[in-house]
């Protein structure tokens, strides 16, 4: 199987503090890999780095970042923006700010359309009620004329999952798409991210803190601390027999209905103080490095 994208020894930095220290990963073709941390992990990180959306302060110091086999990091803007949006698309995090409140959900996915499809207008609202279609939105042809605040927040996330297969990307990175949702329409979303991958056929980077999510829709999964891979693997082997003992900790941590509340173990803090400290011990070479 191919790889969509890969990202080899990447590292990012925000003056001499490393943010990424030598993140690297795969995602095949038509798959959807984990990316787990706690917050603070780096995981958002990684996604800003391959759409260019780094922090002012942040530059990538080191590695490469590679989408069916082209340079994303050598790309020319140009070219980079062709791709994101159509070729490489994002679910982001937060469905209130993600979308432009003054502007009609209409509006905002005909625009994506006609900008990367060249659609007309009247094809372009077709289409864009076709999606709210597929999304499961009840009254397309309603939704289109209505503001992000008049939609229930699970409504406003099934429009960004819409706009993301909108033009039938090939890699689909969602950054914690749930994590501001119950649990019901949690489960909901995830199950309709997975019905759009088998339907347009896109990889997913599913970025987020819950084990319990990436047991039920990852093939694959990389834990992060701290900007740095600890473990990388099928999601089977590394939830069944983690190596790394931060992974042990994380799984030790997390809720399970086969095990009472009582059995539940925080991750130790002298763990996370070693972690902490080798990380710092990377960032003494990776300061002298030219951005």
């Amino acid at each position: 199987m191919s790889a969509v994208l890969t990202i080899d020894n990447l590292h990012v930095a925000i003056g001499a503090a490393g943010v990424l220290r030598g993140v690297s990963l795969r995602v095949e073709a038509g798959e959807v890999r984990g990316l787990v941390g706690e917050s603070g992990a780096g995981k958002s990180m990684v996604g800003r780095a391959i759409f260019g959306l780094l922090p002012a302060r942040a530059a990538i110091t080191a590695g490469r970042v590679q989408f069916e086999g082209r340079d994303l990091l050598g790309m020319a803007n140009k070219a980079r923006r062709d791709l994101l949006g159509r070729r490489i698309a994002l679910i982001p995090q937060d469905p209130m700010t993600s979308l432009n409140p003054v502007r009609r959900i209409g509006a905002q996915i005909t625009a994506v359309l006609q900008l990367h499809l060249k659609l007309s207008k009247r094809a372009a609202l077709d289409r864009a009620a076709e999606l709210l279609t597929e999304v499961a939105i009840r009254d397309p042809a309603g939704v289109l004329n209505l503001y992000p605040h008049e939609l229930s927040g699970g409504m406003r996330q099934r429009v960004l999952i819409a706009l993301a297969f909108a033009c039938d990307p090939a890699l689909v990175i969602a950054d914690e798409p749930t994590t501001a949702l119950d649990v019901t329409v949690q489960r909901q979303v995830l199950q309709l991210v997975e019905r759009m991958r088998q339907r347009h056929g896109a990889a997913i980077l599913f970025v987020t803190h819950d084990l319990g999510v990436v047991a039920k829709i990852c093939r694959s999964m990389t834990v992060l601390h701290a900007g740095r891979v600890l473990e990388d693997g099928p999601t089977t082997e590394v939830l069944v027999k983690p190596h790394h003992a931060y992974t042990r900790a994380l799984l030790a941590a997390t809720p399970r209905a086969d095990r009472p509340a009582d059995a539940l173990k925080p991750v130790p803090p002298a763990l996370i103080e070693s972690l902490w400290a080798e990380a710092h011990r990377l960032d003494q070479p990776a300061a002298g490095r030219p951005a």
